[in-house]
């Protein structure tokens, strides 16, 4: 069990995602761990996703998708070594089907796939964390995606203002951390960095590019063949892909109840996309949502949410390219 002095629900409000965040906050996370050990974890895992594992060294934190034969994703995972295993961080909608299919051939290879219950995943977020980084001993890399062992086990550097912590369940937490009971401000952070995730509509429904997966490194497509590669490869080299992911803000006073967005022509609404993601932040009555829609979609485009008494939609701007090189 994590121990922490200020135990509090957003103890301190956070005005505004731009403001400095005077504390540290810490949440459990709800995403999962899958493990990957034996003699043939690289050469199995190498051909069952988008990513080139041989890149996977002891400081990386990588993006990849697993896809089914035909290129639809069954999971979103983030990559990253640990005490010579592989483990790779996905959502609790995704975890069961990604475990299925990660297991499915693994009988004729010398790897062991298996949920991982004996760490968690710990968010640590703030405007300044160097009181808890000295108080754990870990010195972050400067390179953002990046990942080192400290005494607690692994920290992931997302960015100068989050982290990932992967560590035992048994870990003690600094007293220094406000810890959150929810992590929906740590969701709304997560969705305004433009990083996918899917939820349980969405799985088997949408290829690697529809959720911006080559804009983030999350695809090789120098490395040999993999579940769903032809279709991948289609996308890229014949412009056969249409749709991509927006982030979505709406001034609200609740969450999102819809799953799709409906765009104003004219004097009608027509169907725009999915939602894949949303978080809602109770302090500044504010919703955030991940949506797949047309990638030709202008930004001032007016959208609402499918439901009754709608909510007007704002699309926000990503914070990477989607133009390929």
């Amino acid at each position: 069990m994590f121990s922490t002095s200020n135990t509090l629900l957003y103890a301190d409000k956070l005005t505004d995602f731009n403001m400095p965040m005077p504390h540290i906050y810490a949440c459990h996370l709800s995403d999962q761990l899958i493990q990957f050990t034996g003699p043939d974890k690289k050469s199995y895992l190498h051909g069952q996703i988008t990513q080139d594992v041989n890149l996977l060294t002891n400081d990386a934190l990588l993006w990849a998708g697993q896809c089914d034969a035909k290129g639809k994703l069954w999971s979103i995972l983030r990559l990253f070594n640990f005490q010579d295993d592989y483990f790779a961080i996905t959502s609790k909608d995704e975890i069961e089907n990604a475990l299925a299919e990660f297991k499915k051939y693994a009988v004729f290879a010398k790897v062991d796939i298996e949920q991982n219950k004996n760490h968690q995943l710990v968010g640590l977020f703030g405007d300044d964390l160097s009181a808890v980084l000295s108080e754990l001993e870990i010195i972050l890399p400067t390179e953002n995606n990046s990942t080192i062992d400290f005494k607690f086990g692994k920290a992931i550097k997302l960015d100068n203002n989050r982290l990932i912590l992967c560590i035992d369940k048994k870990a003690q937490l600094p007293s220094c951390i406000t810890l959150l009971e929810s992590e929906q401000k740590w969701q709304s952070l997560s969705i305004l960095a433009g990083e996918p995730k899917l939820n349980n509509q969405a799985i088997a429904e949408y290829v690697p590019q529809m959720v911006n997966l080559q804009a983030i490194g999350g695809i090789s497509f120098k490395k040999g063949c993999y579940k769903g590669q032809e279709t991948v490869a289609r996308m890229k080299f014949l412009g056969k892909n249409k749709r991509a992911m927006y982030i979505l803000e709406a001034n609200t006073n609740k969450p999102f109840e819809a799953t799709e967005v409906e765009q104003q022509l004219g004097e009608n609404w027509r169907r725009a996309g999915k939602l894949i993601q949303t978080s809602f932040d109770i302090d500044t009555n504010r919703a955030y949502a991940l949506a797949i829609m047309p990638n030709d979609l202008a930004l001032d485009t007016l959208l609402r949410t499918k439901q009754e008494n709608p909510i007007s939609i704002e699309i926000k701007p990503l914070p990477y390219s989607l133009i390929e090189e």
